[in-house]
Parts: structure tokens; sequence; C-alpha cells
């Protein structure tokens, strides 16, 4: 899946988002550190997608997550609790890396003989852990189980002409038209590399507490009790580099108990998925924590139902939004005034290209100014808006989507609308992302988002006319060209161009309505360093170089 709502806790909206800032292979990614007491500025912030390396073995790490995986079975139900845990157990035919690049992994070389052809040669030397060699059947079974449309990734696979065995360790995979995105997905779940003959062993149960793991990855699988945690314990069989720390043991916790646990030492660190827990932990003493780069964003998401079918009244409504105000308010300013539908981790090349394109976007001012607000007022006037009927705001209870529904309420009294909030449990919150008809009760959804690639373009097909995800029901013909012409272009350069007039079109049609991205926050013990801070963490090896900061 090229996009996905992020998995919300009671607490807040939230996930990982950011403000990329190039810095490969340094470290010392920006800060709070123990004490600081000061409150947090997403907008200052300088990102980097690492922490420093560290020095010293960990026999063991107690690691939080906000909730417990449904499974362990990616392809059948895919979560981001799953990933933060199976990233160190299974590896992928590509691997994304901190600074948000890709490059083949365990497919060690990869080839394109023409603009429709791929050829992975597969890295030698590599085992499950079962013990058995990783081989060319066992990739092309995996690619095969991936690409079923039932299955999480089948998305991924659509311009897919042919997939096979072409030697003892290469796979051919061919497409219908170029394909940009395809390797970038290699490096998500669409690439993991499956033991064929371990998933059939467990049949439907695989993925489930206590069955074994199917990967090659650092780690191996060691337990799963369900309801009280997960452990995953050094594979001395792994082909690449030892990982430092030799055990990790995950729980879950959310609010005030996952802030306990980590101000009081009961563990060791966590990726807060919600600004808010951020926020909560920020000066605690006894941690620190890092910021990087992702893909994420709040954003509001107009709905089929109408009341902000005229894309003037999108715009007017972006036009007087207050972002800073729902920045300090609702995310105790661990989210930064944005203007795109994903965060600035989705640059993974031609930076500078996205960057301007980012600082020209109209529309989405961090806070309105009388100007702002008198063209919004004409906008409306100019679309004769009904301001007589509310505009229905679709949320739940959480802190920061609370805040957000009653800015996005104030904006539409700024200029003349009326909007009512509609709040419902967490749980049925969720199913306005899925289900047509509880959409229909709501204009516009407080959402938040994420995608899994690198790659801008791995936004934008949500608009094309036929996206199942256009729930406006924007549609542009030469929109639609271009941006499968955009999907089209290898060359990076010129697809990144591509994409920059793609977002114009998008944004300045408001058929999103962006708000604030939010940081990659990582909270680790003041003792510990190593892991990445950027999104990678989804997909990355991280509690491989985990350890302690002094030797």
């Amino acid at each position: 899946m090229t996009h996905l709502p992020s998995r919300r806790t009671a607490l807040a909206a939230g996930l990982v988002a950011a403000t990329m800032v190039a810095a490969a292979g340094c470290s010392g990614a920006t800060r709070s550190t123990s004490g600081s007491g000061t409150a947090t500025d997403a907008a200052k912030l300088t990102l980097t997608p690492v922490t420093a390396p560290a020095k010293g073995e960990l026999a063991r790490a107690d690691w939080l997550l906000e909730d417990e995986p449904d499974s362990l079975d990616l392809d059948t139900q895919g979560s981001s609790a799953g990933r933060v845990v199976l990233t160190n157990v299974c590896e992928r035919l590509y691997q994304l890396q901190p600074d948000m690049s890709t490059k083949p992994f365990l497919a060690e070389k990869a080839e394109t003989p023409d603009d429709r052809t791929l050829v992975l040669t597969l890295r030698s030397g590599v085992t499950f852990h079962a013990g058995t060699p990783m081989t060319a059947d066992d990739v092309l079974w995996s690619l095969q189980r991936h690409a079923d449309p039932d299955m999480e990734q089948g998305d991924e696979f659509g311009n897919i002409a042919g997939m096979k065995k072409t030697g003892d360790r290469q796979i051919t995979i061919t497409f219908k038209a170029p394909d940009a995105l395809f390797s970038k997905a290699l490096a998500g779940d669409a690439g993991i590399v499956w033991n064929k003959e371990q998933v059939e062993k467990a049949g439907k149960d695989f993925g489930t507490p206590g069955q074994p793991d199917a990967c090659t990855g650092p780690y191996a699988l060691g337990g799963w009790k369900s309801g009280d945690s997960i452990t995953i314990e050094r594979y001395d069989g792994y082909w690449g580099e030892k990982p430092l720390t030799k055990k990790v043991i995950f729980r879950w916790a959310t609010d005030s108990a996952l802030v306990n646990a980590l101000t009081t030492g009961a563990a060791d660190g966590a990726y807060a998925e919600s600004p808010n827990t951020a926020s909560a932990l920020n000066g605690k003493k006894g941690i620190e924590q890092h910021y990087g780069p992702s893909t994420a964003s709040l954003v509001l998401i107009p709905t089929e139902r109408g009341g902000l079918k005229d894309p003037r009244v999108r715009r007017a409504l972006s036009l007087a939004l207050d972002r800073k105000g729902i920045a300090a308010s609702g995310y105790g300013g661990m989210v930064q005034p944005w203007g795109t539908p994903v965060g600035s981790g989705a640059w993974g090349y031609e930076k500078p290209v996205f960057e301007a394109a980012q600082k020209a976007i109209a529309y989405a001012p961090a806070a309105p100014t009388a100007d702002d607000l008198a063209a919004a007022e004409q906008l409306v006037k100019d679309a004769g808006a009904d301001a007589a009927t509310p505009i229905v705001i679709g949320t739940d209870a959480s802190q920061g989507r609370t805040v957000v529904a009653n800015a996005v309420r104030a904006a539409l009294q700024r200029i003349g609308l009326k909007g009512q909030i509609k709040t419902v449990p967490t749980a049925q919150f969720e199913q306005f992302y899925s289900d047509p008809e509880i959409r229909g009760e709501i204009d516009v959804l407080v959402g938040d988002w994420y995608i899994s690639k690198a790659d801008p373009m791995g936004f934008y097909d949500n608009a094309l006319s036929d996206s199942s995800n256009n729930w406006v029901g924007f549609k542009d013909k030469a929109y639609d060209a271009k941006v499968k012409q955009a999907l089209g272009t290898l060359d990076d350069a010129a697809r990144a161009k591509l994409t920059a007039d793609v977002q114009k079109t998008f944004t300045d049609a408001a058929v999103w309505i962006s708000v604030a991205q939010v940081p990659s926050v990582l909270v680790l013990n003041e003792k510990l360093t190593g892991p990445p801070a950027s999104m990678a963490y989804l997909y990355y090896p991280w509690a491989a170089e985990l350890g302690a900061k002094e030797g």
C-alpha cells in the first residue's frame, strides 16, 4: 500500500512527519534533553535522520509500542506497530535508509536493461532463521504472495506484466509501462522476502502468537505472549553486521502509561507516533528526544457529500485556517504549519526542487492575514456558498483532532459560513477512511496520512479521477495525464519537475487541505543512542544499531 492513514491513539491524532534536512551519515540529531523544560517549535527544528553511533553493546532493551500488533503477517494486516517490530526481523529486496533514500538490499544488484524491465540479482549467503538458505524460489513466491489482490500490497503490482526466476540468484520483473516507484515499493512491505516453506507450514496461523517468523533479518522472533509482550533476539547466523543489542522486549502502552514508563525508566525508548506524547515527554529528566524526517501530515479531507464541493470554498477555508494556532494549542508545538499533503521526509531525491515548490504553495498561510481573509470572503461570495447549511466536520475526541475541528469551525465563521462538529468514538472514526456510507455523514474529515515511499509521487495518485481516495470527486484530465506521466518517468530530475506541477494543481484546487507536518520523534534513555530518528524506523532494522553511549 502506498499511502496509509495512521493508527490513532486515544491521546491524539498522530504520526510522524518532518522537515527533511540532508544529513546522511552525520550524527547528533536535534534533540530535547533532560531538564530542558523548553517548549518545542517544530518549525524551528533542524531535523536529522540519525543519532550518534553507539559505542557499547546492550544485553536487553525494553521498548514501547502504542498498541499491540494485530498480526506479524504484514501481507494480511499491515500496521505501524507490526512494522516497528518486524523491520528488525524481516528484510526486503530494497532498503529505506535513515536519510529516506533507498538502495538494493537482499537484491544485491538491480539492473534495468530497458525502461520496462528490472533484473534483480539476489545476495548470496543469506539464511532464514530456520537455518535454510534464501533462494530465488522463495523470493519469487514472496513477490507473488504480495501481489495477490487480497493482500495489503496487491495495489503495488498493478503495472506488473510478469515476474519469473531467470537464474539461480536472479529474478526478472517486467512492466506494462515504465514504473518509477516500484523499486521504492520493494523497500516497503512489497519487498519482504518470506521463507516459503515456513509460511505454508503455518498456514492461516502465520503471523499469530506461538508461530515462528519466516525471515532473514538480524533478529529472530523469540516469542509473542498475547496481551503482554513480544520478544526478538539476535540471530547468530545473520549474514550482515552483528547487532549491538542482544534482545528487545516490546510492550504497549498509550497516553499517561507510556509517558510514565519512559519517564520512570521502566522502558528504554519508543518512537512516539503521537505528537502529543512527544510534547508530554519533552524535557523529562533522564530521556532525550531526537527529531527526524518523515512523510506524514495532518490534513483536512473533503468528502463526496458536497459541503466543500466548490474548490473556491475549499481554498477559502484553507486561507482562513490558523495553522500556527493549531500547532500551539493542539500539539504543543510539535507540528509545523504546512501546505502540501506529504511531509518533507518524502523528498528522497531532488530536495531543492521540492523545497522550492513547497515554499511557493498558495492558499496555505501559517496564520491568516487580513488580506488572506478578504480574499477568502471574496471566494465564498464568488462561489455563492450556502451560508445557512452547516459544514459538518468529522473528528474523534482526541486532543489534537478536537483542536483542529474547532479551528476549522472558527475559520468557517470568519468567512461567513457555519461549521458543525461531529465527534465519534475512535473505532468509528477509522471507518470514515474505508466506508463511503459512514463518510456520507460529514463534509470534511480531520485526518492524518503518511506514504510508505520517499517520493511525493507516492501520494498524488490519490486525486486521480478514478481513485478511491478522491472523495470529493476532483476531476481534471490534464492532472490525470501528468500524474501518469510522472509515475512513468524514471529520471529523478524530470520526475521532480513533473511532481512540482502536479502538486501545484492539487493544492490550487485544495483537493485536500493541508494543515501541518509532524516530525518523527525518537524518545530514548539518555544513556543510549544509535537508532535512526527518521521515519525509516518503520522499514529499517533500527534495533541493530541501538546500544550504549559509552563502550
